[in-house]
C-alpha cells in the first residue's frame, strides 16, 4: 500500500498494473503465440500423429484437442479485452462487463486420464502449456476484478456442441465410458 495524494492508503494491485501496461505485451505474445502454435500442430503434425493411436488414444486426443481449443480460445479473448483496455480502445468497465462471458476454468484431466501417456509428447506438451498459461491469466482475473470466475463444468460446456456430441457416440460405440 502506499499513501494517496488525499491521505488515505491506496493498494496496487501488481496484477492490474501489470495489465494495464506495457509489461502486459509480453503476455499477450506469449498468449496469442500459443494459439497460432496448436493450431498449427493441430492442423498438421497433430492429425498425422493421432492417426496412430489406438482407439481409446484418438478418443481422448479427440476430447483433449477439443479442451486445448476451447481453452485457447478463452484466453485469447481475456488477453485481447485486457489489450483493448490497454490500448484505450475499452474502458474497464465494458471489458469487466464482456469478460464475464470468458470462461477460465477448462480442466484437462491430463496424467489421471487412461491413455494420457500414450498421446504424443507434442501434444501433451501444447496442453500443459496452456494450462499453466490459464493458471497465470485466471489468478491475474481474480486480483484485477475479484471473486473467482464463473465454474464451469463439461456439460455446461458441451451440452450443445455436436462435437462433443460425436465424440460422446463414438465412446458409446467402442464401450468406452
Amino acid at each position: 500500500m502506499i499513501e494517496g495524494g488525499n491521505g488515505r492508503a491506496t493498494t496496487i494491485k501488481l496484477a492490474e498494473h501489470r495489465v494495464f501496461s506495457d509489461s502486459f505485451k509480453p503476455l499477450y505474445n506469449q498468449g496469442m503465440s500459443l494459439v497460432e502454435e496448436a493450431a498449427e500442430y493441430l492442423d498438421g503434425e497433430g492429425r498425422i500423429e493421432a492417426k496412430g493411436l489406438t482407439r481409446a488414444g484418438a478418443a481422448l486426443y479427440a476430447a483433449e484437442s477439443m479442451r486445448l481449443t476451447t481453452r485457447l480460445m478463452q484466453l485469447a479473448s481475456w488477453l485481447l479485452l485486457q489489450r483493448a483496455a490497454n490500448s484505450g480502445e475499452m474502458t474497464r468497465e465494458q471489458v469487466a462487463a464482456e469478460k464475464s462471458k470468458v470462461r477460465l476454468d477448462t480442466h484437462s484431466p491430463q496424467e489421471q486420464a487412461d491413455g494420457w501417456s500414450d498421446l504424443p509428447e507434442s501434444f501433451q506438451d501444447l496442453v500443459m502449456r496452456s494450462v499453466r498459461l490459464q493458471d497465470i491469466v485466471r489468478r491475474m482475473d481474480e486480483e484485477i476484478y475479484g471473486g473467482a470466475p464463473a465454474a464451469a463444468n463439461d456439460a455446461d460446456l458441451y451440452s450443445h456442441n455436436p462435437v462433443f456430441e460425436q465424440i460422446t457416440l463414438l465412446k458409446t460405440a467402442f464401450g468406452h465410458r
